[in-house]
């Protein structure tokens, strides 16, 4: 699938650069130069993933990150020249599926991107083989149209808070490690902190506040529920 990329990133040089390696690899690509750019193309021709840049005239990527996980789980690689933990943090706490740190390989870059397009096409395909709704008490999930449901209501959830809560579901009353989970959304290459799981957590216990989603300490988490999973 020739899948269509937004790169919104200032600096002309790595702007080319990326153009060049992504459109070796078959992929259509858009080059921006601000997030109000980048903001006009999402109303008129949304693109199937987008490469983002932190530092930017006017709004920058965080804020733009934002506005766009208000509306879709479309994916988002952020590229910064920040390397302080923190802001991977922030980056991924506000719906970064991936973080690079400048200066980076374009062939690496390229990589994540068809790593991330391929973990999408096999939640698609699993839907196939399996049941395309999975319920836990109150909590249910189509997996097939990746949507939300908590007690009878829909709730909008970015790529890695529904990766997450399916695989909690799946496995239910199971205590999953920080590493595990952060190896099964993550991917094995990423090398952040798994301070990133405990920010995804935080994220999904704001939205849904009564789900029991608990911390075992020391360890990791688990969905707990004593009833029927169908």
């Amino acid at each position: 699938m020739n899948h269509h990329i937004g790169i919104v990133e200032d600096d002309p040089n790595i702007r080319n650069i990326v153009s060049a390696y992504l459109k070796k690899e078959g992929f259509t690509v858009t080059l921006l130069e601000s997030a109000e750019e980048a903001w006009e193309l999402w109303k008129t021709e949304p693109p199937a993933m987008w490469i983002l840049d932190i530092m930017l005239p006017g709004m920058d990527g965080y804020e733009f990150c934002k506005k766009i996980r208000m509306e879709s789980e479309v994916p988002i690689i952020i590229i910064s020249a920040k390397d302080e933990e923190i802001d991977k943090i922030l980056g991924l706490e506000l719906g970064g599926d991936d973080y690079l740190t400048k200066p980076f390989s374009p062939r690496e870059l390229v990589a994540r991107v068809k790593r991330l397009f391929k973990r999408s096409s096999i939640s698609l395909a699993n839907t196939e083989v399996n049941d395309t709704r999975v319920t836990v008490d109150e909590l249910t999930i189509d997996k097939e149209e990746r949507r939300i449901f908590f007690r009878g209501e829909e709730y909008e959830v970015t790529t890695k808070e529904f990766d997450m809560l399916l695989i909690l579901v799946e496995n239910v009353n199971r205590a999953f490690s920080r590493e595990e989970l952060l190896i099964k959304i993550w991917g094995d290459n990423y090398f952040g902190s798994d301070r990133a799981v405990d920010d995804l957590v935080k994220r999904i216990r704001k939205k849904l506040p009564h789900l029991p989603l608990e911390t075992v300490w020391g360890y990791g988490y688990r969905l707990r529920n004593e009833g029927e999973v169908t």
